[in-house]
């Protein structure tokens, strides 16, 4: 019998009191019929009420037309909890002005607990947050003050502190594929993600709970090649078909790209250029920490850029670039693409990706940098009454062997030049980044330099290292001027050696072309 339904007749199915889970990045995975529906029932008949709306990565596209958003109501949704709630307008409004609660977690944590749950373990045990905010030492991952309960343990096993998320049963999994058959079974050929479906409807299966499937093409019972099925029938109850193209878009910017679901190579010529800015010459003196035949992660925003110098320059051979989505080479791509990769070489499940995060297979990692204090704390996530969420930030930058942190001296309207090789400022940023105290902690300085962990901390005008517990300055870019452009701009004075080094005045020239030289010199050693 065919398990495909209309998304109005299975709105119904949600209980009042339910847990609703969800997976995917952007618009990639997301089950925009069924949110239409649910929000549809409730605006029309009060029901379901006080869901807890469970996700793992950022969701959305920034607009109160798509995505997550259609939960955000008040009496709709009374708990959120996931890794990045910023995409999401809606929803984000209503924890920031404390009208339902708000429990930030660590998307690779998040998407592990799927596997815990599913298994009927009793939860996660893992390292992952501690002296974070994720540590209930700290603010244990709550993110206003209607959010009580502790659902984040600090625990000892065998002399090593460890953080315990109790696992959860889930009522109602909204997932999403390519083409399924009349029994349920699942592709993902035109996905740019896999996003751990599979492992989310094991979790509801074996939770007693529902499963429904989004397709964008029908196939008949049995016409599917087995290899190519992500999510088998037996764990999918329903499925419903995209009504339009706008509700199965690839990612938050595009209906389809093949070079993102593998099914082209495109010439990498064709990822454009980067002007002269800020943000370039950022990403120029990351793009210098890269190491020959080294595993990248990269952030959102800035971070980005660095994959963009590294293929301007002709210097990716050997370098293995990969997202927390599960893409594993090629080059990745930035909003409102984040997450997908062009050519990548291999797509795997995220909660395996985070697998290989977490025992620190990555390299180096390229991340955001919002905020930092004296102490070396990041914060990326949480400023006074807007939220974003940490993402996958805390489970990378804690577990990597090296991490460069990547952002504008200032924000707020910052605006630079570059004259004859020198940085000019011409008009400071509104808003300080480098602060006394951070005011949600992402990344612990104190916790890194525990694991003797490398930290770096690259700016436009200024290079920062984390030593002995303290943020200390080791470069200044050609044309500023210690004082008035770095220190008078900063809440504390960080350790300055007797002599500052100069940042490479290539980078602030129109063509460098020495990166590549660069990491081949390092292979050399």
């Amino acid at each position: 019998m065919s398990k495909v339904k209309t998304a109005d007749e299975l709105a119904f199915l949600v209980a009042d009191g339910a847990t609703v889970a969800v997976c995917g990045m952007g618009l990639a995975g997301w089950n925009e019929e069924m949110a239409l529906a649910i929000e549809k029932r409730f605006l029309e008949t009060g029901h379901p009420r006080n869901i807890t709306f469970f996700q793992n990565g950022g969701m959305g596209d920034w607009t109160i037309n798509r995505g997550p958003t259609h939960f955000g109501h008040v009496g709709l949704v009374k708990r959120w909890i996931g890794a990045h709630i910023g995409s999401n307008p809606t929803m984000s409004k209503l924890v920031a002005e404390n009208k339902i609660e708000g429990y930030n977690l660590p998307q690779g944590v998040i998407c592990q607990l799927w596997r815990e749950i599913a298994a009927k373990r009793p939860g996660l045990i893992t390292k992952v947050g501690l002296g974070t905010f994720v540590d209930p030492r700290v603010e244990g991952a709550k993110l206003n003050s209607l959010t009580q309960e502790d659902i984040v343990k600090l625990i000892e096993f065998e002399g090593e502190e460890y953080l315990f998320f109790k696992s959860l049963p889930i009522d109602m999994a909204l997932i999403r594929g390519t083409v399924a058959d009349e029994k349920g079974n699942l592709t993902a050929t035109k996905e740019g993600q896999l996003n751990g479906a599979l492992h989310l409807a094991q979790a509801t299966r074996n939770s007693g709970g529902i499963v429904i499937a989004q397709a964008e093409y029908l196939a008949q019972a049995g016409s599917l090649h087995p290899k190519e099925v992500r999510v088998p029938g037996i764990l999918v109850d329903y499925v419903v078909i995209a009504a339009k193209a706008e509700h199965h878009w690839q990612t938050e910017g595009l209906y389809y790209n093949p070079a993102f679901s593998g099914s082209i190579k495109v010439p990498l010529s064709e990822v454009p250029p980067l002007s002269l800015n800020e943000r370039k010459i950022i990403a120029r003196r990351a793009a210098m920490e890269l190491e020959p035949h080294s595993v990248i992660n990269f952030g959102v925003g800035m971070p980005t850029d660095v994959a963009n110098i590294a293929t301007e320059e002709n210097a990716n051979e050997g370098l293995s670039l990969t997202t927390e989505a599960g893409a594993i080479g090629g080059v990745p791509d930035g909003i409102p693409n984040f997450g997908h990769a062009y050519n990548a070489e291999a797509i795997i499940e995220e909660p395996s990706q985070f697998d290989f995060y977490d025992g620190g297979g990555i390299d180096i990692a390229f991340l955001g940098l919002a905020q930092a204090d004296r102490q070396g704390n990041v914060n990326v996530a949480k400023f006074n009454r807007k939220l974003t969420g940490c993402g996958g930030f805390v489970d990378i930058s804690q577990n990597s062997k090296k991490v460069v942190f990547c952002g504008s001296f200032t924000s707020g309207g910052l605006q630079v030049r570059v004259k004859n090789g020198q940085l000019l400022v011409e008009q400071e940023g509104k808003f300080r980044k480098f602060l006394q105290r951070v005011e949600h902690i992402c990344f612990s300085g104190e916790y890194a330099q525990k694991r003797a962990q490398q930290a770096l901390y690259v700016t436009e005008r200024a290079v920062f290292t984390l030593e002995q517990g303290e943020l200390t300055l080791i470069e200044i870019a050609p044309g500023i001027d210690l004082e008035n452009d770095i220190l008078a701009q900063m809440e504390f004075r960080p350790r300055v050696p007797p002599r500052l080094k100069l940042m490479p005045a290539g980078i602030f020239q129109p063509v460098w072309g020495r990166l590549n030289e660069l990491i081949k010199a390092k292979q050399a050693k």
